[in-house]
């Protein structure tokens, strides 16, 4: 009974660990994402077309996912060959300290064509970071996780995407309530900077974890591979193309849903910037507590039926999302968003990481969810606002391409999904997953 509560106890504090963890690394990556539109294309990116300028900003906020495959490479395999808490160290400490120096990088006026050049720097940066940062948190979730709770426990390092999310638009919507002068000015510096102290505490929690019950049990009987992208491409190709093609729905649509319609709603809409802030910031919340209980939910009916109803949402929702938006109310603004990014997406996003994790064996788990999960985020994530905003400008700011955009995401990710057996009942200390 002592065992079993130290346990409870040390599994709960890798939980605390995981998700304070993500949070703070995706605060970090997202609070470029909601400056791109609003700072960037004016400060780095200048050009006599405003639109011209917003799509070398999104191309700026693009570029780091195709780099995240090779951090997840990178970081994935110091993961699968001497530990997951060594590796969440290191990606957390170079996320913090590129973002800080974001905050602190002079602009265009000032040193001409260099700060664009050390901003897309630090942003590939980050984008190494991050390609490390999922599967490890994830992974130090899950590998604690009580059996019957595996679908729970990997719902809460996802709730560190939207909490990062969260707190990122929360600072910059307190920051825009400065003068548009004294915002451009310093303003949005300010959360770039703050960012040092969170990763400080991230880092200090990290740091008191021992390793993973899963990676441990690996050492033990020295089933650790010598070559993990190697062995993961050679015998999961399989689930890591599947992993690939259930991802697009699940990041595609989020980029439009959080980040593509800060710019749409104010510079075609017309609504003013801190009206789509606020839709989001609302929605994020809203999503934020439903991710656990889709998490519980999944632990008592399964992933893919989770997966697949949200999934099905997703694409029902396309084109009713868009028109709601045409209306112009700031009400309706907000409740499509909430729909969208608080409701349909909270079951795809819940299930996804601990769906992956079920798919790959312990010696090769690290490598094979990152890539997965990277090279679908690549694919379809940081392109998804560049591809929006250029279908806008060639079909006249028509939301159709758009909207058929996102139902092709989601049938996608249904094709990959079928193709996934059932993986709540798997034991993670299987080495041999028959899942597909």
């Amino acid at each position: 009974m002592a065992n079993q509560q130290v346990e409870e106890k040390v599994a709960k504090k890798a939980l605390v660990a995981s998700l304070i963890g993500s949070s703070i690394e995706w605060y970090d990556y997202f609070l470029y994402g909601t400056v791109a539109a609003l700072v960037f294309s004016k400060l780095y990116f200048p050009s006599e077309d405003p639109s011209v300028g917003l799509m070398l900003a999104y191309a700026s906020f693009a570029i780091p996912f195709f780099i995240r495959p090779l951090g997840g490479v990178i970081f994935s395999h110091i993961g699968d060959r001497i530990g997951r808490k060594k590796t969440l160290v290191m990606t957390l400490s170079l996320m913090g300290i590129a973002t800080v120096l974001i905050g602190l990088l002079p602009s265009y006026e000032t040193i001409g064509i260099w700060a664009p050049i050390l901003l897309i720097t630090l942003r590939l940066i980050q984008g190494l970071g991050i390609g490390g940062e999922w599967g490890g948190a994830l992974l130090l979730a899950v590998e604690y996780a009580p059996d019957k709770k595996k679908g729970f426990f990997g719902s809460i390092p996802q709730m560190g995407v939207t909490i990062g999310m969260l707190l990122g638009t929360l600072s910059i919507s307190l920051m825009t309530l400065l003068p548009d002068e004294a915002f451009l000015a310093w303003g949005w510096r300010v959360p770039f900077i703050l960012s040092s102290i969170l990763v400080f505490i991230g880092l200090w929690i990290r740091n008191g974890l021992d390793e993973t019950p899963a990676f441990k049990e690996a050492q033990k009987t020295g089933n650790i591979s010598k070559m993990p992208l190697i062995d993961t491409f050679k015998y999961h190709w399989r689930s890591v193309l599947l992993a690939v093609g259930a991802k697009v729905v699940e990041t595609a649509p989020f980029y439009i849903f959080s980040t593509f319609i800060i710019a749409y709603a104010t510079g075609t809409l017309g609504f003013e910037r801190s009206s789509a802030l606020n839709a989001v910031t609302i929605a994020t919340l809203i999503t934020t507590i439903m991710i656990p209980f889709m998490g519980i939910w999944s632990d008592k009916i399964g992933r893919k039926p989770i997966y697949i109803g949200g999934t099905i949402a997703m694409v029902l929702y396309a084109f009713p999302y868009f028109y709601l938006l045409s209306l112009g109310s700031v009400l309706w603004l907000t409740i499509a968003t909430i729909i969208g990014l608080g409701i349909i997406w909270a079951p795809i996003t819940a299930v996804l990481g601990t769906m992956f994790s079920e798919i790959f064996a312990t010696n090769v788990r690290y490598t094979g969810v990152t890539v997965g999960y990277q090279l679908g985020a690549a694919i379809a994530g940081g392109t998804a606002p560049l591809i929006a905003t250029a279908l806008l400008a060639t079909y006249n700011n028509s939301s159709t391409p758009v909207s058929i955009y996102i139902i092709i995401t989601g049938i996608v990710s249904l094709i990959a999904i079928m193709l996934i057996r059932e993986t709540r009942d798997i034991k993670l200390d299987q080495q041999e997953q028959k899942v597909i």
